[in-house]
């Protein structure tokens, strides 16, 4: 089983790249990012400049294990303390900034397919307010004309577990449950089209991180031939410097 990675993966390769001599397969594999990425945070080519955080600070290496990892390449660092996941307890789900504008076609699509599902509990899922709600059901939203509603797990606004959980508690509480118990080929019809959803979901999150890595990889590649085309050597064989 392979261990967790640092709480902040790519801050934490930038000061590894910038304070000690492990190789970028080390850090790489540490950091559980691509190769190229870090490649590109030692070239100054990375999109995005990332702070390091020291993982000896926070407890997630030790110098002695740097040093190890420094005077072996093919040393695999080990991760003295995996980092503790933070987790929301109160208040409403926080939703990036890149995924707020698609919350109204998330609400859309959960009033179409599960009229069942309470305002509060849409709410509590999707991280909105009933005023929202209640403009998208009685289409006066103001942007009501370019919704167009689309699963939330899909959006990303919500996980299938945590939405099949809210519908099976709002089915119940209708008593829809008991109405659907009988009907024993719907229950399997339903399970079948999750799982074909989940697996859909899986192929395209595969395909995606699939792509990235090769746009990284040639954005990479394509930065180091122009570098090296800069460098064009004069007629008698040396560089023109």
């Amino acid at each position: 089983m392979s261990q967790p990675a640092p709480l902040m993966p790519h801050a934490t390769a930038s000061w590894l790249v910038d304070n000690t001599s492990l190789s970028f397969e080390q850090i790489a594999e540490f950091c559980g990012l691509h190769i190229l990425e870090v490649q590109a945070m030692a070239d100054d080519l990375a999109s995005s400049k990332y702070t390091g955080r020291d993982p000896v600070r926070a407890g997630e290496l030790t110098n002695e294990e740097i040093e190890k990892g420094q005077a072996d390449p093919a040393y695999a660092l080990q991760m003295q303390k995996a980092p503790v996941n933070v987790s929301r307890t109160k208040g409403p789900r926080y939703t990036p900034v890149s995924k707020r504008q698609d919350k109204p076609d998330g609400i859309a699509w959960i009033l179409r397919n599960h009229p069942e599902i309470s305002d509060a509990q849409i709410g509590k899922l999707i991280g909105t307010t009933r005023t929202t709600i209640g403009a998208i059901k009685e289409r006066t939203h103001w942007n009501i004309q370019n919704i167009q509603p689309k699963d939330p797990v899909t959006l990303g606004l919500c996980s299938q577990r945590e939405l099949d959980a809210v519908v099976a508690k709002a089915a119940k509480k209708a008593g829809l449950v008991d109405e659907m118990a009988g009907d024993t080929e719907l229950g399997d019809d339903k399970q079948a089209l999750i799982e074909e959803l989940r697996a859909e979901r899986e192929a395209a999150a595969k395909a995606a991180s699939e792509a990235a890595q090769e746009a990284e990889a040639a954005a990479w590649l394509e930065a180091k031939r122009e570098a090296e085309a800069g460098a064009v050597p004069d007629g008698d064989g040396q560089s023109g410097f």
